[in-house]
């Protein structure tokens, strides 16, 4: 009897999951879903951030019977600020909280794809809302106070980094912090502290020395400094140290929400 011999059929080996073609793959991958869940409402977030940044610029004004040109230029410079920080700090939290109150939060970790990748997705949309919103309400805080901003290159750098930040921070806050309703309270009091004790639409100077010497050391002085000095000339001083500041924030919170993602696995 003759025998037949079988040859063995090759096992496709499985890709691995390292290098820079799986992490690329992975951040178009979690962009395209993230695009995809907001399709119906990322157009109105962004609408939203429009009216935020418009709405603060133009009712500041009220405050003053005339504006004093200082306080003009402040808001002007300032209100950008809100629009790329709020998003990426509130946003973000807000829907993870709301995917772990739905159980797909789990899904989505489980997801084959690395944690900086994610975040770096998450970060692409939130430049996406966010940027279309400072351009707007700079050319409207521009028009109402007949401002004459000098807007230098380094708007791209100081602009990307302020979402950078703010962005992690929201994504660090929105992974390390278990329980759903705690990470609501957080962000809600974030937006409170955010508008009224940071110094971005107003002075550091016009604050009690002991919140002043606080915001120093906080992200949030440092953002407004930091983008103010790219719209205009001689009113932001040691520029390099603001620089310094946020970027270790930022890069301490991508850290924690890479380390608080890891955990979760």
């Amino acid at each position: 009897m003759a025998l037949t011999v079988i040859a063995p059929t090759a096992v496709p080996v499985p890709a691995l999951r390292t290098g820079w073609a799986y992490w690329a793959d992975g951040y178009r991958s979690m962009l395209r879903w993230h695009l995809a869940s907001l399709r119906m409402w990322l157009m109105l977030l962004a609408m939203i951030q429009v009216l935020l940044g418009v709405g603060y610029v133009l009712g500041f004004s009220l405050f003053f019977d005339p504006i004093p040109p200082v306080a003009a230029m402040f808001v002007s410079t300032g209100a950008p600020v809100l629009n790329l920080v709020l998003l990426g700090m509130l946003l973000g939290p807000q829907l993870v909280a709301n995917d772990k109150s739905r159980g797909g939060y789990d899904f989505l970790q489980a997801l084959p794809v690395p944690h900086t990748a994610a975040a770096a997705a998450w970060y692409t949309v939130t430049l996406i809302a966010g940027l279309p919103a400072m351009v707007i309400t700079l050319l409207v805080a521009q028009a109402r106070y007949d401002l004459t901003l000098t807007v230098s290159p380094a708007v791209v750098p100081a602009a990307l980094l302020t979402v950078f930040t703010g962005t992690m921070l929201g994504y660090a806050l929105a992974h390390a912090v278990t329980h759903p309703m705690t990470i609501q309270a957080v962000t809600q009091a974030l937006v409170f502290i955010v508008v009224g004790f940071a110094p971005i639409v107003f002075p550091v100077e016009q604050m009690p020395t002991w919140l002043a010497s606080v915001n120093h050391w906080l992200p949030l002085e440092h953002m407004a400094a930091i983008v103010r000095a790219s719209l205009t000339e001689g009113v932001v001083s040691d520029v390099a140290r603001s620089y310094l500041i946020v970027s270790v924030w930022g890069v301490a919170a991508g850290w924690a929400a890479v380390r608080a993602l890891g955990r979760r696995r």
